[in-house]
Parts: structure tokens; sequence; C-alpha cells
């Protein structure tokens, strides 16, 4: 599955450890302004910052380089092929052979049968680059419709980073809540029943490396609630006087921002000593190096954005081909 969405649909390949990645993106119309210089502004807010306390280490500037489908900054109407080297790779031959916890080792070990890690480039959150190149581009055809995208830092995963930083813990790893708005969505978007927009929103956040929690609207906490005081109720202008459903009622948008919140673990490579096995059943101690994020934000903010972005515009795709 290197696929994502019907209508606009991005289809990448490559990993961590090869000489590039890169990615096809199918759907856009004919005609359309692309900025090359939003869509590598974009991409900074991605890529690895050395001075940031909570980034890796490598360096990478994620200069995207369009091979076909954007002709003097205009669509053309053919597939979008775009190429991203990887200037940094430094695979750690130290821990080829180990076991990581909580990483992708073990398990495509009895999927695909690999000896060693430096088959799960794969798996790599390196791969979330060619996603933003996509919803960069999205965005920029969403740009006539007036929908915004927005994400920013839970105010207690803040805290924890400050806390953190203050006390310059750089053996450890912490996970993190991103929290996005989608403003100006128009109403009807979604499909009922199996593709809902929530239930799409929900599929693509959690397909973002390291995500394990996603909820929408009052999510987990309208399990608390009353339905006196969740429901949504409506004034004879059909304007709404709250916003618990978040936007989004039946799989459908109601014209509301909808906003949602994705939970991300801790990035499971960490500085501390650790006992793991190998890949034939050893006991290894074992720690990691400096080249691992220590929490997926920010760098992920525009990584969930992107995905959004995708959503939108394949369901506004979808529609405008209903009417057709």
């Amino acid at each position: 599955m290197d696929c994502f969405g019907t209508f606009f649909q991005l289809c990448d390949y490559g990993g961590t450890y090869d000489p590039f990645i890169g990615g096809t993106i199918t759907g856009v119309p004919k005609g359309v302004e692309i900025s090359i210089a939003e869509l590598q502004a974009e991409m900074t807010r991605r890529a690895p910052s050395p001075q940031d306390f909570f980034s890796t280490k490598r360096e990478e500037k994620d200069q995207i380089e369009i091979e076909s489908g954007i002709e003097q900054g205009i669509t053309t109407g053919e597939a979008i092929r775009f190429k991203i080297y990887n200037r940094d790779v430094q695979p750690n031959q130290a821990l080829l052979h180990v076991l990581k916890p909580s990483h992708a080792s073990y398990t495509y070990k009895m999927k695909y049968g690999i000896q060693d890690n430096s088959g799960i480039g794969r798996a790599s959150a390196r791969q979330t680059a060619c996603r933003v190149v996509a919803g960069a581009i999205a965005k920029q055809v969403l740009k006539p419709y007036g929908v915004e995208f927005q994400s920013s830092i839970d105010k207690r995963t803040m805290e924890k980073m400050w806390q953190l930083e203050k006390e310059g813990l750089q053996d450890d790893t912490m996970g993190a809540v991103v929290r996005g708005v989608i403003r100006n969505l128009p109403p009807g978007l979604g499909e009922p029943i199996y593709d809902k927009l929530d239930a799409r929103l929900a599929y693509a956040m959690l397909s973002i490396n390291g995500a394990k929690g996603f909820e929408i609207g009052e999510g987990f906490h309208a399990a608390q609630m009353l339905g006196s005081e969740y429901n949504d109720t409506q004034n004879p202008d059909f304007s709404f006087n709250s916003n618990h459903d978040g936007g989004v009622q039946a799989g459908i948008s109601n014209g509301q921002d909808v906003y949602f919140a994705v939970a991300f673990k801790p990035i499971p490579t960490i500085q501390k000593e650790q006992k793991s096995i190998d890949f034939d059943g050893s006991i290894v101690t074992f720690s990691g190096n400096k080249r691992n994020d220590i929490c997926v934000a920010p760098r992920v903010l525009v990584v969930v954005e992107a995905m959004a972005a995708m959503v939108v515009l394949d369901f506004l795709l979808i529609e405008q081909n209903r009417k057709r």
C-alpha cells in the first residue's frame, strides 16, 4: 500500500537509507498555478534542524526536484512526479542486527523475512517528506475555495517539552498531542457509511509514523457528556450554537470548523541503554545515537496539515465528479 487517495492520489517510494525518495501525484487539474517557493517553504517546516533541541542532528535540506506535471509554475494535467535526494545517509551499523523495541524490526522480519535493519528504511518517518509535497500542492489547489489548515502542539505537550529542554534531558524521548483545525470547509464533503470524512481523516492521521490515537470534535470527552450538553442545535438561519461534533455529522462536513487531535507515541530510538534481542533471538544491550528526534513535534505539524489537505481535496474532487 504505497498509495493514498482516490481522485487526488499520492504514490511514493524510497526510504531513509536510499539515495532518494519521491512520488507521483495524480488528479491535479490542468492550469493550476503552483508556487515552488511555497512548496519548499512547507518542506522546510518538516526538514531536520540541528539547532532545535528536539530535532535529529541529521542534515537534510529536502530540496524538491519536479520531474513532470508542472511547467513554468502551472500544472499540465499530467501526473506530477518529484524526487528528493537523501544527502546525509549514515546507517547505524551498531544497531544493524538489533530488534529495536517498538520499531519495525520484528514485524518486518515476520512479514517480509528481512535479516537485519537495512530492510526497514521504508518504515522511517523520512517517508513523510513525500506526504508534505502532496499536501503542499493540495493546499495550493484549495486556495480558491478559501480552505485553511492549522495545526498546533497541545498545551500539555508544550509544557513537557519546555521542561525537558530546561533540564537538558537528551537521552530519552517523549510523546505528543497535535491539534488540527480545517477552516472554511464547505458542507457536504464526505461519503455515508464506509467513507466518512472523519473516518478518512482518522485513517490519514493514523498512517503517520508514531500515531497511536485520533479524536474529532469532543472525542473521548463526548463519552462523559449528556445529550442535552452535547447536541449541536441550530437557529432558524441554520447557524449552529455549538460545535461539539467537530464540523462533521453523519460523516459529512456541516460547514463548521473541523477540529481534531492526533496522539503520537514517544520515538522508539532512545540514547538510554536498553536490553533487547537480535534477529537470531540472542539477548543484546544497546543504545541509540543522536540522529533521531526527541519528539515528533514540531516537525510533524506540517505532516498533519498535509494529510488533512490531501483528504479534503480528494473529497472535493469526488463531489465535483458527482455533479458532472
